[in-house]
């Protein structure tokens, strides 16, 4: 029984050539494993039975190789369910039932193929994109009418009583922002909502001093209706000029592959923390 592992990129729909080309991490070539009698395959490559670890540096760029890899195949089959950085399948050498890494995989997917299947085919045609929606505290209080008096009187003051105006400035500019956010979110939600299938709301993990948060999510939409988002996101810049958007995508569904339990004993797959995927869990 051969001592190698498979790196797990997606659960694909089997179709013959679909990894035909395609390099993954560090270059490596990409095959697809099928499972007989399912209809899918696991995107995969050979590799040593270790996670990849190293400087940031490095793990950025496996990330982004990953990545890479990910949407040339969700390209050419229209549906995936994506992995996470650094899933491995090792062999199996428990004495009396050893396995290799491949009948382990492959027993993974048979036993939940129904769930796979279904998944795969909700997904079929649809894409991830992300929205992160904030307010400029400074242009989202231009029309406060504190604010606007506090910044005249300051004009001609002594340095000194500047400096105390000037935090007063930033505490009316904090709570009209906020205002905004809230009524920017209920609003921007709603009109989302009616444009997608799917919206899950995320934590955003950068964040500007100078900004207030209204909305980061990601949206499940049919490729048909990425540009009514685009439209619906013109509209509220377009209405709100405080709003600072960011539009990102199309991605393959990251957010909501929503894959069966696992991977852990005694399913086949030893899932070693990583990074995730632009997108990932």
């Amino acid at each position: 029984m051969t001592e190698r592992a498979l790196y797990v990129y997606a659960v694909v729909p089997d179709r013959p050539g679909a990894a035909d080309g395609v390099t993954g991490v560090d270059g490596r070539p990409l095959r697809l494993l099928t499972a007989p009698g399912t209809g899918l395959a696991a995107l995969v490559h050979d590799a040593d039975p270790v996670p990849y670890q190293g400087p940031d540096e490095d793990v950025r760029r496996w990330v982004a190789e990953q990545d890479r890899a990910v949407v040339e195949v969700w390209e050419r089959t229209g549906a995936l369910l994506p992995m996470t950085f650094n899933v491995l399948v090792a062999p199996d050498t428990s004495p009396g039932d050893p396995r290799d890494a491949e009948d382990r995989l492959r027993d993974w997917i048979a036993s939940r193929a129904a769930g796979l299947r279904s998944r795969l085919e909700a997904l079929a045609g649809r894409a991830e994109l992300r929205v992160e929606i904030t307010v400029d505290r400074t242009a989202g209080a231009r029309d406060d009418e504190r604010a606007r008096a506090l910044e005249a009187e300051m004009e001609n003051r002594s340095p000194g009583l500047r400096r105390l105006l000037a935090k007063q400035l930033e505490q009316i500019r904090r709570e009209s922002s906020e205002r905004l956010a809230d009524v920017l979110h209920a609003d921007v939600r709603r009109r989302l909502l009616a444009v997608t299938e799917d919206l899950r709301e995320r934590s955003r993990t950068v964040r500007d001093p100078g900004e207030v948060d209204v909305l980061s999510a990601a949206l499940l939409v049919p490729t048909r209706d990425i540009e009514a988002v685009g439209a619906v996101l013109a509209a509220v810049r377009e209405e709100r000029p405080a709003a600072r958007i960011r539009f990102l995508g199309p991605w393959p569904p990251y957010t909501f592959a929503d894959l069966p339990e696992g991977p852990r004993d005694p399913a086949p797959a030893q899932a070693y923390g990583g990074q995730g995927l632009p997108g990932g869990s």
